[in-house]
């Protein structure tokens, strides 16, 4: 779910070597593209767009690019939302999930000090945007993940070093 922490470990792990594609990112730039400001509601109805012209699997197809492009063996990819996006991503190789959790007090006050464009002002806002996500299905590859940090009282460096040591486990 949004504000759980998924960016802040793939920027903890991207000195490790790793390649971080952000699929939020991916949408962001769609909407750059078509010259729409940078606001949760325009990348919202984007998302929801993208994924009623394309398909599911629509977000996961605008980051196809940069898999093919990567030279890591291991790539992190910020913000699966959907099982379609996992089996776009599965045509590229293994795929393992790792879920981060955090309550929902604790995500609204990670997306207030975080600060970007998009992210929520309100409480109001915040439970908006968490209904939108999960009506795409994020639950399902949370429910499905590999494996699941909770991210309850971990600090930042804690928290990266939890998925350093998952990460390593899959790939040893």
């Amino acid at each position: 779910m949004p504000g759980a922490g998924k960016t802040t470990i793939a920027e903890g792990l991207k000195p490790k070597g790793y390649d971080i594609i952000n699929m939020g990112n991916a949408v962001r730039e769609e909407a750059t593209k078509r010259n729409l400001e940078l606001t949760s509601s325009n990348l919202g109805k984007l998302m929801l767009e993208l994924r009623e012209k394309n398909g599911s699997g629509a977000v996961a197809e605008l980051i196809k690019p940069q898999i093919e492009t990567s030279t890591a063996s291991v790539i992190l990819i910020d913000g699966v939302r959907s099982n379609d996006e996992i089996q776009v991503l599965r045509k590229f190789g293994n795929v393992k999930l790792l879920a981060i959790h955090a309550s929902t007090d604790t995500r609204f006050n990670f997306l207030q000090k975080r600060g970007r464009l998009d992210d929520p002002q309100t409480k109001d806002h915040f439970n908006e945007r968490d209904n939108r996500e999960l009506g795409v299905g994020i639950s399902n590859p949370i429910a499905l993940s590999d494996y699941a940090i909770s991210n309850i009282d971990l600090t930042k460096d804690k928290l990266v070093e939890t998925a350093f040591k998952i990460i390593q486990s899959w790939i040893e």
